[in-house]
């Protein structure tokens, strides 16, 4: 009888895993998505277009800021911004200016039950709101469809990829993001099966047919700068910058930033040489 104690540790160790394995296969959007809960308020900032776009599951408000010094009847290239899983689109519209500097127009695309947004968000609703976006900005005459930059940042890359996968674009931008959500299972103690959204980004940039350009921090400790590492080695058409930095001072409104943006997308056809 001295060894029945053993077998019951067992037991209760693997009833107590198995709980909790379950609250975080339960609670992982909470985890994926805080941003669903910072409070916004009902104001557009000057000189922002508010557009609504609707989904099968949610509906909401995406921000189009148009290029600057457009003429009559001309068409320019265009932004289609994804933020990260901390952010709403009010954060965004200083902070992307660089591009309509550089003469382009950006839409910045909201995520179910964020901000102003309706519904939950999922790889699934994320994905069919990006694309209704999508669908939705190309018909504006201010627009060139052919001159569509995809761009996303930290959890936006998954966003990113997911609409790149399905939508026609020039040029594919993605900031200190991940080959996909399934290593990060692993921080949790449980087996990446239980990932219910897992943006495969590896699988979109390794068939994506354009130019990809990836920037990371050197010292991201949120997302290690070895997914991206992976990331450039998956296509041919990829290239990787790294900043000496970590997730969350990344110098995206930096001049070195636009200046590598601005020679890329110059390479890639979408901005004049």
């Amino acid at each position: 009888m001295p060894f029945q104690p053993i077998p019951r540790f067992f037991t209760l160790a693997a009833i107590a895993y198995a709980v909790y394995a379950l609250l975080v296969f339960l609670m992982q959007r909470q985890i994926i998505y805080p941003g669903r809960y910072i409070k916004v308020s009902g104001q557009t900032p000057a000189g922002i277009v508010p557009i609504t776009i609707a989904s099968s599951t949610s509906s909401g408000e995406v921000w189009f800021m148009p290029p600057l010094k457009l003429k009559p009847g001309e068409r320019r290239p265009l932004v289609i911004f994804f933020h990260g899983n901390g952010e709403v689109i009010d954060y965004l519209p200083e902070q992307v200016e660089g591009f309509r500097e550089l003469g382009m127009g950006v839409l910045l695309v909201e995520y179910p039950g964020f901000g102003r947004s309706s519904g939950k968000p999922s790889e699934s609703s994320i994905t069919e709101t990006a694309q209704a976006a999508y669908d939705t900005i190309v018909k504006r005459k201010e627009v060139d469809p052919e001159r569509i930059v995809i761009f996303g940042r930290s959890l936006g890359g998954g966003a990113a990829c997911a609409l790149a996968a399905g939508r026609p674009s020039a040029a594919l931008i993605l900031q200190s993001t991940f080959t996909s959500l399934k290593p990060f299972a692993g921080r949790f103690l449980v087996p990446a099966l239980l990932i219910r959204d897992q943006f495969d980004n590896g699988r979109v940039v390794a068939t994506y047919p354009k130019p990809i350009l990836l920037f990371h921090g050197s010292r991201d400790t949120t997302v290690p700068p070895t997914h991206s590492r992976q990331l450039v080695r998956m296509s041919p058409r990829a290239r990787l910058v790294e900043f000496p930095c970590d997730h969350n001072d990344f110098p995206s409104e930096g001049r070195e930033f636009y200046r590598i943006v601005a020679a890329f997308l110059k390479e890639a056809g979408v901005l004049p040489t």
